[in-house]
């Protein structure tokens, strides 16, 4: 395979394309869920980066994993790496609470999404994320990272 060949094949087998595909192929309230949430997700994060991994889940990325965007036959599942650790002042999480480290938000035929708890909770998975990640960092690295966040 030649190289151009090699890289449009990698394109249309990218993330954004897969999970395009999946939205469509669903075709029914759950395609329509998930890119109504894969929407929210992009308002609330902006920079976020989208994968996909395990054979098929969309997952989205800032500093780690912020959450996936499983689907099922009676849900849309979005479980959030961290969320035990997140603060859910509006409640959203409501399923895999027994956990130590994920939760999620099911979503069922009908259920009205609150959008901006929504947004608030991927904002502090992200926040999550980045604290995470400075406090790996070596010293000098934090420091470059401050600077660069004040100027």
């Amino acid at each position: 395979m030649t190289t151009s060949k090699a890289k449009a094949a990698k394109a249309a087998l990218s993330p954004f394309r897969l999970i395009d595909a999946r939205i469509k192929a669903l075709g029914d309230w759950r395609g329509e869920t998930l890119a109504r949430v894969r929407r929210l997700i992009k308002e609330a994060c902006p920079d976020v980066v989208e994968t996909w991994k395990w054979r098929g889940v969309p997952v989205w990325e800032n500093a780690g994993i912020i959450c996936t965007g499983e689907t099922y036959k009676a849900v849309v599942k979005l479980t959030f790496a961290n969320g035990a650790l997140l603060e859910d002042p509006s409640g959203l999480f409501n399923s895999s609470l027994e956990g130590n480290i994920r939760r999620a938000i099911d979503i069922r035929e009908g259920d009205k999404i609150d959008e901006a708890a929504l947004k608030n909770l991927v904002r502090a998975a992200v926040d999550h994320n980045q604290h995470k990640l400075r406090k790996k960092a070596p010293a000098g690295a934090q420091a470059k990272a401050g600077k660069s966040k004040k100027t």
